[in-house]
């Protein structure tokens, strides 16, 4: 027979941890990844390099490549097999996207980033896959294909094979690359490339469908691409053959611009047009080196202008055409986002920055970005800043874009919005440009239609919302209201800094910031990334006694921030109070006593309008007349 005692017991066994300050359930760290949020000493992550030859034919519009691979094996598991991405299959008759009818992103101001091939049907045929000579077993399943091994691929060992591959390319490619005619391209996702096996997954096969974007491994590479002879291209990495494609007169220009701050032409206006309307018979064969990079793209046309200036180092380079008019100001544009971000967030690392005018909304590749030419000043620099942006995350710090789009996006829209501050500076747009987050978020954080930004981007509704928008304005939050610029930026600092050209994954990210910071920031990733909390702070009555003025505060929703409050007086004084977040330690009600003898005639939260308030009525109180 259960005693009075014993059902109490069970009773209280039965309550669940319903505080918001409860711990955040993350991933146990191991000797992989530290309590701290820092790589641990044994953490390891697999390498790939490669070495490329393609061919681009432009009157059938087919590219055409061989590769050999070498990837390596750092991980103690011993691999039976590899996956590998070959991501232009995103265009077969059948994909998954075809097949879903994929919805396209829609940006505020119009900007539509449609994640199909708008109907082309292409798609890349494996033409060769063999090891030492020899055939390579090998299963497709839509963009991703598994490569069985002759045998086990033992920790710390490599293994080498080779892939011949063609496929048509499309004259929009998933708003990520494409052509003009036969005339231009912007060519990204264009060879078969190794998925990730990390501590975390394994390995990473998820699908290429549009929406989430990659998840991919460093290594060196060596790329020749043979082209018709008229053609100027712009690539990741370094021109190796730099006498067999430029002219003495654009390597004299060059070398200029290599020491200069302003601008200069390597090719002008007048050369450009010049070189357009002009058929220069044959190809040549541009070869190009990049190390430690994640990735590789490239850019062609005959008629590309082309400045360039250098900023601590790193050549910045603009290829645009002759009618880009806007164009004229991207390279010092571009000069004052690489300078910024270096400054603000870690020093950029390549040896160059260079950024195409194009047919692409905006897509991002190590070194190298593509961008559309808009008529608003204001867009052009927002969109090829946000390009660059990225350069940082994810190109730098290496993030799983497949399921965490708000640590590559979000992160970098978040650093953007600092960018425009201060290209902008003094400014109407750049005094308030970060204002349109606050009313983003009266747009989009519908209860109901909302998602927490957890969700794989492929599963979101709004996409543009999760995946960019709020990440960057819980990061504001978090600056401004949670822990100051100073420390918040040593943690975003750090947090570059030990994860630069490694893989982190979302505790890693917590607890850097949260072990820099010394705060224990579990409430606030609950709140802002795992669910949809709402903010509602109000002020529900004052009153006055001989010496002491008691504030009575409430928290009325889920999220709970510090409180900032606006006291004014009756002798026309006024003053503000921080209150910290620990005052929701005992419950949603708070009660604030002000030590005063002066009569307080109004109290408002949250004075300067900074937080997303779903109910800003009750944030203010005053005296009655």
């Amino acid at each position: 027979m259960l005693t009075l005692l014993t059902v109490s017991l069970l009773a209280l066994q039965s309550v669940a941890d319903s505080s918001p300050f409860r711990a955040l359930a993350l991933p146990t760290p191991t000797t992989v990844r530290s309590s701290a949020g820092a790589p641990g000493p044994r953490y390891w992550q697999q390498r790939a390099d490669y070495v490329t030859r393609a061919t681009l034919d432009t009157g059938a519009n087919v590219l055409t490549g061989s590769e050999r691979i070498r990837y390596v094996n750092h991980s103690p598991d011993a691999l039976d097999f590899l996956w590998v991405q070959i991501e232009q299959n995103i265009f077969a008759p059948g994909s998954i996207t075809y097949q879903l009818n994929q919805p396209p992103l829609h940006f505020a101001g119009g900007a539509v980033f449609d994640f199909t091939g708008k109907g082309f049907l292409g798609g890349i045929a494996i033409d060769r896959l063999t090891a030492g000579g020899k055939p390579l077993g090998r299963t497709e399943y839509g963009t991703m294909m598994r490569v069985d091994l002759p045998r086990p691929l033992l920790p710390d060992s490599a293994f080498t094979f080779e892939v011949g591959w063609h496929f048509p390319v499309p004259p929009y490619g998933g708003g990520r690359m494409g052509r003009i005619g036969s005339r231009f391209y912007e060519i990204g996702q264009w060879y078969p490339r190794l998925a990730v096996y990390d501590d975390v997954h394994g390995w990473n096969p998820l699908p290429y469908i549009g929406a989430g974007e990659f998840y991919l491994e460093y290594g060196d590479f060596d790329v020749s691409l043979t082209l018709p002879a008229g053609f100027v291209v712009a690539a990741t990495g370094t021109v190796q053959t730099p006498a067999e494609v430029w002219t003495a007169e654009q390597r004299a220009r060059l070398a200029r611009a290599r020491g200069s701050a302003e601008r200069v032409q390597i090719i002008t206006k007048a050369e450009a047009s010049a070189n357009g309307a002009r058929r220069t018979p044959g190809t040549k064969t541009w070869r190009f080196t990049a190390s430690n990079v994640r990735d590789f793209a490239w850019a062609a046309g005959p008629d590309l202008r082309w400045d360039a200036s250098t900023w601590h180092g790193v050549l910045i380079e603009t290829y645009y055409h002759p009618e880009a008019a806007p164009w004229e100001e991207a390279n010092k544009m571009a000069r004052f986002t690489i300078q910024h971000f270096s400054e603000t967030w870690g020093m950029y690392p390549w040896p160059h920055a260079t950024t195409v005018e194009g047919l692409v909304e905006g897509m991002e590749y190590p070194m190298i970005t593509f961008v559309p030419s808009l008529e608003k000043r204001e867009d052009q620099y927002w969109v090829l800043m946000h390009e660059f942006g990225h350069e940082w995350f994810p190109m730098m710090v290496g993030s799983d874009e497949r399921r965490y789009p708000w640590m590559d996006e979000g992160f970098n829209t978040f650093i953007d919005y600092g960018a425009a501050e201060g290209y902008f500076k003094g400014t109407a747009y750049g005094d308030t440009v970060r204002r349109e987050l606050l009313a983003d978020y009266q747009v989009s954080a519908v209860p109901g239609p909302e998602q927490p930004l957890i969700d794989k981007p492929v599963e979101q509704r709004d996409l543009a919302w999760a995946a960019y928008q709020k990440p960057a304005l819980m990061l504001t939050i978090l600056r401004d209201a949670v822990l100051g610029r100073e420390t918040f930026e040593r943690g975003m600092r750090e947090y570059v800094r030990r994860w630069q050209f490694k893989h982190p994954q979302p505790a890693d990210f917590f607890r850097t910031i949260e072990n820099v910071s010394g705060k224990d920031l579990d409430w606030f990733w609950r709140e802002w990334i795992y669910t949809t909390a709402r903010l509602d702070q109000a002020v529900d009555s004052v009153t006055a006694g001989r010496d002491t003025t008691f504030i009575y505060l409430s928290n009325r929703k889920e999220m709970m921030l510090p409180v900032t409050l606006e006291l004014r007086y009756a002798d026309g004084s006024k003053e503000t109070r921080e209150l910290p977040i620990e005052m929701w330690n005992l419950g949603s009600r708070f009660t604030y006593g002000v030590a005063t003898k002066k009569p307080v005639v109004a109290v408002t939260i949250d004075p300067k309008g900074i937080y997303p308030d779903v109910a800003r009525g009750n944030n203010t109180w005053a005296a009655s007349r």
